[in-house]
């Protein structure tokens, strides 16, 4: 998991939400990560964050066994084109049964699949690559919408 924050951490114009003790934020939230592009420093308001680093289950969404010690899922909004290559469906019409709680593998988000989300529990080996490339394809999607809301 320090690995992916310390890549992230290096991309231009990055916020990182990472909610712990004492903050504003939910106690469920305590030891996640959110990844906004923000080169302002404040989390934006009405945008969702581009990736996220989730270390237990939350009340909707436990396929992925979470609660199990050093385990963690990496979630990347990677839209229409990159998910259907990377999972062989289209985010809309996901109809193939999957393990989500298998370890270094791209699935489908258990709960945010048909929004264009992915999920990697553990990355390893096989996905550790393929997951830092596509944490800079969404920072810099993220980049793109923020500058066009921007102009608009």
């Amino acid at each position: 998991m320090e690995q992916i924050l310390e890549i992230v951490r290096t991309f231009d114009g990055v916020l990182i939400l990472a909610p712990g003790p004492g903050s504003e934020f939910p106690e469920l939230a305590w030891g996640d990560a959110f990844f906004y592009y923000a080169p302002d420093g404040r989390v934006p308001q009405n945008v969702q964050p581009y990736g996220t680093v989730v270390t237990k289950d939350y009340p909707d969404d436990t396929a992925s066994h979470l609660a199990a010690p050093e385990r963690w899922r990496l979630n990347i909004h990677v839209g229409r084109q990159s998910f259907e290559r990377l999972t062989g469906e289209t985010p809309r019409t996901l109809r193939r049964v999957r393990d989500f709680a298998a370890v270094d593998e791209i699935n489908p988000h258990p709960v945010y699949g048909p929004l264009g989300w992915i999920a990697i529990v553990n990355p390893g080996e096989r996905t550790m690559e393929t997951a830092i490339e596509l944490l800079r394809d969404a920072h810099e999607a993220a980049r793109l919408r923020h500058e066009r809301r921007r102009e608009g």
